[in-house]
């Protein structure tokens, strides 16, 4: 039994001593073909996938399926919308059933070009310009997915193995809440760790959440402006409302609770009263000879990493009803809610979950050696200003991290830019991690 033992650790030892090696060999080609890195990064900017008006992704998912394949990938598409695709794809491990899996996530959708004519270069073609990489998704978030495929590349291309699964989500509607990442996950894909790509300024970050909400006052009758007198005059006999003007009780206590949120409520990393309700777009009334018998209030929720959507929902409606049930009319009335939704564009609401970093994990460890190990320097870790498909991994209990080159000033902006030399650093962080993570043991 002892001999076992002994040949058991040595095989162990033998086997990290060769995971050495390959990461040393993975790193050292980064390097060798880094004009690779940027070649891959040409060639996916130069698909025009931005959102809105979104539906353009297909032919860029095609490109992207058809490269995991060629890097012995098991790839699969399924459809999103119409002209929108997901993919999703694993490289089996050799020794997945006791060593570790891990997801790389990204959005192939970018930000729309609000003002074109500001471009100096056109945004569809990656110019470099000293250290300076242009083009529109370099820093949100096509840097990182080049990263990765290139990353796939060179594992290929130096023949090399690794014990546990390596996953590949390439999503679509990260820029319009539409729930890409959601979908995959709902269905059940799922790793031991996630690194989603997006623009962090290569910073680890969780981050709070956000949600939509419709809240909506409905008269049971409707009437023509000649009975408002008969509904605001005392002994006028008629009991009715304007939901417009009700819908003042709705934003009082949204009010209310937004300021008791500001006092009582905190988390490290956030600024105090980031937890915010917008009443951000209100619509009601028929035209100016009905009472407005119908008013919807589109509001949108900030909250902490460690709030659930599901408990900011009840807290808001909580606040809301209470207010209602102290109002004469409203108590016989009360508002209903709407919340979240799968896409600005088609249902008019969004949902991004929170997400919390365990920074004592295995997984984080090692994400932070390899980072100071290409970066020379301890990464900074926080939480985003921002919000990411990060939270799906939170919300269906798969620990990650959003970790990506480019900086958060550069998403959606003119002449959107990146560092190479930081994007190159990224790259072999990731290299090493996937290496390390993916050939420890559970």
């Amino acid at each position: 039994m002892v001999q076992n033992q002994l040949l058991g650790s040595y095989f162990r030892l033998e086997r990290i001593i060769n995971m050495a090696s390959i990461k040393e060999q993975l790193l050292t080609a980064i390097d060798q073909y880094q004009g690779d890195l940027l070649k891959q990064l040409d060639r996916i900017v130069a698909f025009n996938t931005v959102s809105p008006p979104a539906r353009n992704t297909a032919k860029l998912q095609q490109f992207i399926h058809d490269e995991l394949e060629e890097y012995g990938f098991d790839a699969k598409q399924q459809d999103f919308y119409d002209g929108d695709q997901l993919l999703s794809a694993t490289k089996s491990g050799t020794h997945s059933d006791n060593h570790h899996s891990l997801i790389l996530n990204g959005h192939v959708d970018v930000a729309a070009l609000e003002n074109r004519d500001e471009w100096q270069t056109d945004p569809f073609k990656l110019v470099k310009r000293g250290d300076t990489l242009i083009g529109r998704g370099v820093s949100d978030m096509k840097g990182a997915v080049a990263a990765y495929l290139f990353i796939f590349q060179l594992l290929k291309k130096l023949n090399i193995e690794l014990p546990g699964d390596l996953k590949f989500q390439s999503v679509v509607g990260e820029e319009l809440g539409e729930a890409g990442t959601k979908t995959l996950l709902k269905q059940g894909e799922k790793a031991d760790f996630a690194i989603v790509g997006d623009t962090s300024g290569t910073h680890f970050q969780g981050q709070g959440g956000v949600i939509t909400g419709w809240i909506t006052l409905k008269s049971p009758h409707t009437y023509h402006d000649g009975n408002r007198i008969s509904m605001v005059q005392t002994g006028g006999g008629l009991k009715a409302a304007s939901m417009v003007e009700k819908m003042v009780v709705v934003i009082s206590a949204l009010q209310t609770l937004e300021r008791y949120w500001g006092i009582t409520k905190s988390y490290p990393g956030f600024k105090p009263g980031t937890d915010t309700i917008n009443p951000a777009y209100i619509k009601g009334g028929i035209h100016p000879a009905f009472v407005a018998d119908e008013c919807r209030l589109w509001i949108t929720v900030h909250f902490y990493p460690n709030e659930t959507v599901e408990g900011i929902e009840k807290e808001v409606e909580d606040e809301v009803i209470a207010a209602a049930k102290a109002d004469p009319w409203l108590r016989d009335n009360l508002p209903t809610f709407n919340w979240g939704g799968d896409s600005m564009l088609v249902d008019k609401g969004e949902v991004f979950p929170s997400l919390e970093l365990d920074k004592s994990s295995a997984a984080m460890k090692l994400l932070n050696m390899s980072y100071q190990s290409s970066f020379g320097q301890k990464p900074v870790i926080g939480m985003s200003t921002s919000v990411s498909d990060g939270g799906w991994f939170g919300y269906y209990h798969i620990p990650a991290v959003i970790y990506g080159p480019g900086e958060l000033v550069q998403a959606h902006s003119d002449n959107e830019s990146t560092s190479f030399d930081q994007l190159l650093n990224y790259t072999k962080s990731i290299a090493g991690f996937v290496v390390d993570w993916c050939q420890s043991e559970k």
